[in-house]
């Protein structure tokens, strides 16, 4: 790959010049910095909350609860306060009818 001379890097300069103007090159060039160095503190971050999380990951594969202290499940059929997903549905299907018929109120 041919690298970039002299009369190269000043023709791009001014071409950076003529598209951007003189008194915006400034405020162009400070608004790339900013933006790089946003950049490269978000990427930061993300690589420490991987790291974090590989820790975490492993110390909770490392330490697994006894069974005897794990709750036994009881299926939503066997449990009455538990409602059914029909159950659940119709009650949303009727605060919806509630509200829009308020919201119909509303605008009359």
């Amino acid at each position: 790959m041919p690298t970039l001379g002299p009369t190269e890097l000043i023709i791009i300069g001014l071409i950076v010049i003529l598209l951007f103007g003189a008194k915006k090159l400034p405020d162009t060039a400070r608004a790339l910095g900013q933006s790089l160095r946003l950049f490269k503190k978000e990427t930061k971050k993300l690589n420490e909350d991987d790291e974090d999380s590989t820790v975490v990951q492993a110390k909770a594969e490392t330490v697994p609860p006894p069974p005897a202290q794990i709750p036994p499940t009881v299926p939503a059929a066997a449990n009455p306060a538990t409602p059914s997903v029909e159950d659940r549905l119709r009650t949303l299907e009727e605060e919806n009818a509630k509200l829009r018929a308020a919201q119909a109120d509303k605008q009359n």
